[in-house]
């Protein structure tokens, strides 16, 4: 229950003010009204607040972690026998969380309008997936929305510890190239100039320095005289290029590059590979029809190259092929995942046989994660070393060619 902060008028037009307890809103007006007020207005007590931290450190989503939580805790709460809403309801005024309290509040009056639990759901999509009300509704559906829901919140969980570990791989390069754009900018502004100002002062205006360093200064000059200019350019040029990544040209490219390099690739694909096997298996384990599964499972698994692999084998499959078969022809699939369907199919057990197959993916990811790792350091290093060798040779030339020339 949420505390509210009314002002109201009654019936001999007195101003009155007070706090109530409930719901929602409808909750605060419904009270007011059974005792002869009129509300003028209604707040959330701490609302203002709130509302402004929320925009201000972004909040207003419900995270990962949270919505494993709420999943495994709907489906005890459903699989011991609770009403659906008196389960959301329980939910909800013990939610930590602002986001999905607020959100909870939204559900329980769908569903109390005749909504069900799916539907309820898909009107959330930055929270729940397509896989996430799909399965929601083949639970529903099949009367075994408890079950459905602890695959679900296995499923995140797992989800979940795949991109903390690609995180925490990409953590150490990308601090090491914010120390080295760093360590770049603030060699060519503050030392460069202070070394070129003591070369011409030791070899005159006419000293011929060496061609590295003339092109270092030149660098540093139009860096320190024209920053107001550059610095737009590159937020500018930064801010369009992370734009055009997000239209569907720009993701097809972004995605068929990362495809072919060479370290990348591997983990790009055992990561591909193990959602799609974990979402398909759990989608047709709840009872979801194989095209629709695929149609579903094509977009949650993260790359458009696989979509689009996954929609032409989902194509096919309605033409009356096998989706093994299909699989089979894709280069993007190993060999051991359309083995591993063939067998599924056989045996009327796809869904516990592609789980087998996430299991094994999942793991190879991690041993690729930390070999990428692993190489990455050595790389990062070298290319510190690089840059910085490059600016000392540029300092080092003109003062060994001054040496000699006072000699």
């Amino acid at each position: 229950m949420a505390s509210f902060t009314y002002t109201a008028i009654n019936q001999r037009g007195e101003r009155a003010s007070g706090t109530v307890e409930a719901g929602d809103r409808a909750g605060v007006i419904k009270v007011l009204t059974e005792q002869q007020l009129r509300p003028l207005s209604i707040r959330e007590s701490g609302q203002g607040n709130s509302t402004s931290l929320l925009r201000i450190f972004g909040s207003g989503k419900v995270k990962s972690d949270e919505l494993v939580i709420f999943t495994r805790e709907l489906s005890a709460m459903v699989s011991a026998g609770v009403p659906l809403l008196r389960a959301l309801n329980s939910l909800r005024d013990h939610a930590e969380s602002d986001a999905l309290k607020k959100m909870l509040v939204t559900i329980i009056k769908d569903i109390e309008g005749g909504d069900q639990l799916g539907d309820a759901l898909a009107k959330h999509p930055n929270t729940f997936s397509d896989v996430y009300v799909n399965m929601v509704k083949a639970g529903e559906s099949a009367g075994i929305l408890d079950d459905i829901l602890k695959r679900l919140a296995y499923q995140q969980e797992k989800n979940a510890t795949i991109r903390k570990k690609i995180k925490s791989a990409m953590t150490y390069p990308m601090v090491l190239v914010g120390i080295t754009i760093l360590a770049f900018f603030g060699l060519m502004l503050f030392v460069i100039p202070q070394i070129g100002k003591i070369l011409t002062d030791l070899g005159g205006e006419d000293a011929q320095l060496p061609l590295l360093t003339q092109v270092m200064l030149g660098l540093s000059g139009l860096m320190i005289s024209y920053w107001y200019i550059l610095l737009p350019l590159m937020a500018a040029g930064v801010y369009f290029i992370l734009r055009y990544l997000k239209t569907p040209s720009g993701k097809q490219l972004l995605h068929r590059t990362v495809l072919k390099i060479p370290g990348l690739k591997t983990i790009i694909m055992k990561v591909a590979i193990a959602r799609f096997s974990r979402t398909f298996s759990a989608l047709i384990g709840a009872g979801v029809p194989v095209l629709e599964a695929l149609d579903v499972t094509s977009r949650a698994v993260g790359n458009v190259v696989y979509e689009k692999a996954l929609s032409d084998a989902a194509k096919a499959v309605e033409s009356g092929s096998t989706l093994s078969s299909e699989i089979e022809k894709n280069p993007l699939f190993p060999a051991i995942v359309p083995q591993m369907l063939a067998v599924g199919e056989e045996t009327g057990q796809t869904d516990t046989v592609l789980v087998k197959v996430a299991d094994f993916y999942e793991e190879e990811v991690d041993v690729a994660i930390e070999g990428i790792s692993a190489i990455i350091e050595p790389v990062m290093i070298v290319f510190m070393g690089g840059m910085v060798g490059v600016i000392a040779a540029s300092v080092m030339l003109p003062i060994a060619s001054l040496s000699s020339s006072v000699k």
